[in-house]
């Protein structure tokens, strides 16, 4: 039985493709799926912080590859998606982690902000698992995983564009369920509560906005990045396979209450 759950959680034989991977919960994520043996990998503006994560993947024995590219151009999404298989072949798990979050009141909002939002949080996600789809349906199936957001649910101040953007975020991988899970592609989203990333650093810097969203938890804290750990594993593995357009929050509690 304990191989079977083994084989059930491994991603050995697996390569997964994880934007936004330089940093915060995509740079978690892709470590995760390194660990449960997915070679990775990933995308990012900053070649620097990419080399850093493939050193460290590669120092705990597993194996990752640096594609870099700005997904915020319509013409590199594209170059990403006919490169990727190159590596390790064709990616069967692919996350969807890069994202901005400008904070602007919303007066301040200007259509140059909105379009850039909405592009990276939602256009993106959909156009680079549509270009990557062929590839895992000729492999008789893949796993796509958003990352979703509280704001998915409800408002925060100064976040029009992001919640905007992460509300279809919930949609979309319900819509990604509808046209692709019968041919043996799952897609599901993560809700992450706070944790402490670099679009979430102002938050953190305010002792009283921590104690605040903490306290809005059932569980009293506010998450660490390897609270992620399990969830990525479970939603990227065969263990999920009848599971699909669903939206998991790993928030400690914090919709719960």
């Amino acid at each position: 039985m304990s191989n079977y759950v083994e084989d059930l959680f491994s991603l050995a034989g697996r390569t997964a493709l994880v934007t936004g991977a330089s940093s915060g919960i995509g740079r978690q994520m892709s470590q995760a799926l390194a660990s449960a043996g997915a070679e990775v990998v990933l995308v990012a503006r900053r070649e620097d912080r990419l080399a850093e994560v493939v050193h460290h993947i590669s120092d705990g024995g597993g194996g990752a590859v640096a594609l870099p590219g700005d997904l915020g151009q319509r013409e590199d999404i594209t170059r990403i998606a006919a490169e990727a298989a190159k590596f390790y072949g064709a990616p069967d798990i692919l996350v969807n982690a890069a994202g901005i979050n400008p904070r602007q009141p919303t007066a301040e909002v200007s259509w140059d902000t909105w379009d850039a939002t909405l592009h990276l949080n939602l256009s993106v996600p959909f156009f680079l698992a549509r270009a990557l789809v062929p590839g895992m349906q000729a492999k008789g199936g893949g796993n796509i995983i958003n990352i979703a957001s509280l704001q998915s649910f409800r408002a925060f101040a100064d976040g029009a564009p992001y919640g905007a953007s992460k509300s279809g975020v919930v949609q979309l991988t319900r819509a990604m369920a509808e046209a692709w899970s019968n041919t043996g592609i799952v897609a599901n989203a993560i809700v992450p509560g706070f944790f402490k990333t670099e679009l979430t650093s102002s938050i953190f810097e305010d002792p009283d906005k921590v104690q605040h969203h903490a306290g809005m938890t059932a569980v009293g804290r506010n998450g660490e990045l390897a609270d992620l750990d399990g969830a990525t594993v479970f939603l990227a593995s065969r263990a999920a396979a009848y599971i699909t357009g669903q939206v998991l929050p790993v928030d400690g509690g914090y919709t719960a209450k």
